[in-house]
């Protein structure tokens, strides 16, 4: 059986020690979606929002959120974010959110850009609820990331 990283030998949680690793270039990329009512939508694309501009809060917010995740997430390291970019497609009746994040670091960037998609969704809720507290946030997941001693990943299409 593999050794688990996050328990010492004691079974106590323990943060992985990286301090051995080479830093490397790793880049990640994330997905989430959130649905809604179409009228959701629209107020949304014609900033009718109370709140503001929707997708420019929660781009703020996404890249905010990915920068606290070692604060968010216990034993994630705290790492240097060289860039990060969240981008939205907006649909029929969902908005998908796409989050991409570099670092030259020992460790990964792939919690950085699902919370990243996690806060940006949460935000754009959070400024609608008022008009539609029905919304849903779904398929949040890594799509693919690169660098580092377990090499590459890239999701495989669902099925």
């Amino acid at each position: 059986m593999e050794e688990l990283t996050h328990l010492g030998k004691d079974g106590n949680v323990r943060m992985v020690d990286v301090s051995n690793k080479e830093p490397s270039l790793r880049i990640a990329k994330a997905y989430g979606k959130i649905f809604m009512k179409q009228e959701t939508i629209k107020a949304i694309v014609n900033e009718e929002i109370k709140k503001g501009n929707v997708l420019t809060t929660a781009k703020i917010a996404g890249i905010m959120g990915a920068k606290k995740t070692s604060e968010l997430i216990p034993m994630c390291h705290n790492i240097f974010i060289s860039n990060i970019d969240i981008e939205f497609k907006i649909n029929k009746d969902n908005i998908e959110i796409f989050s991409t994040a570099k670092t030259f670091s020992q460790t990964g960037v792939e919690m950085e850009v699902l919370t990243a998609v996690s806060i940006a969704a949460l935000t754009i809720y959070d400024m609608c609820k008022s008009i539609d507290k029905e919304m849903e946030i779904k398929e949040i997941y890594l799509l693919e990331k690169s660098g580092g001693k377990s090499g590459n990943f890239k999701r495989s299409e669902k099925k």
